[in-house]
């Protein structure tokens, strides 16, 4: 195939906004720091439309890009991975950003598309693979709110070989973890609390790794943060 662009083309699921300074109505939106973070890398950072999948196919949608990032966001509704209830701490659930997120995660894999997923993205691959989340970890005294803590990461995997690291420090916002692993998923990297901070799919062909932390936050002035979305553009070049 003869690339047409300079910079390979990396998806990005925008998230929808109910508020903007600048736009004044709800937005679809991506955080700066991770578009500025793929540019970095080398990639060409495209936000799109969370359509409703069912009326527009997301595996056409897809198939013109070379890599996909899902990135973070609000919490998935608790029935999607099999909860009859739902804890009070659940918040800006969306039932069209769900059922998107979803149909991205799976048909990047089915596509062996290049991807890499954060926070509620890695959330978002882990139950669209049958896996479940625990939809509190304990309150602000155990959740992963506003923190950077160690996350110790399993040699051999995509996320070292991303990193350059064995151990980092990981900025996290999430106060929901991995409860159940998805079908084919194995976990790669943990905090000291045992909480799952990375998985990836050892059987998939494409390029996929999925981190609980949020890596744009520090990516600008930390390497093996940077390294995870420079393995992702470089993969997206090979790809295409």
């Amino acid at each position: 195939m003869t690339r047409t662009h300079p910079r390979p083309l990396i998806a990005i699921p925008a998230r929808f906004a109910a508020t903007t300074s600048a736009l004044r109505h709800a937005a679809e939106v991506n955080a700066r720091a991770l578009v500025e973070a793929v540019w970095r890398a080398g990639g060409e950072p495209v936000s799109i439309h969370p359509a409703d999948p069912a009326a527009a196919g997301v595996a056409g949608r897809l198939a013109r890009f070379d890599g996909v990032l899902l990135p973070g966001g609000g919490d998935l509704a608790p029935h999607r991975y099999g909860a009859t209830d739902t804890h009070d701490s659940v918040y800006d659930v969306d039932d069209l950003q769900d059922a998107f997120d979803l149909e991205v995660a799976r048909r990047t894999l089915d596509l062996g598309l290049p991807l890499l997923a954060i926070c509620r993205g890695l959330q978002a691959v882990n139950v669209a693979l049958g896996g479940s989340l625990e939809q509190d970890m304990g309150g602000p005294d155990r959740e992963h709110r506003h923190l950077v803590h160690p996350v110790t990461i399993q040699r051999g995997t995509l996320l070292a070989r991303a990193t350059g690291a064995e151990k980092t420090d990981a900025s996290c916002y999430h106060h929901q973890r991995v409860d159940r692993v998805g079908v084919g998923l194995t976990v790669t990297a943990r905090a000291a609390d045992g909480t799952v901070e990375g998985l990836e799919a050892p059987g998939h062909p494409g390029w996929f790794t999925a981190v609980q932390w949020h890596p744009e936050d520090t990516a600008d002035r930390d390497p093996a943060q940077q390294g995870l979305f420079d393995a992702l553009v470089d993969a997206a070049h090979d790809s295409g």
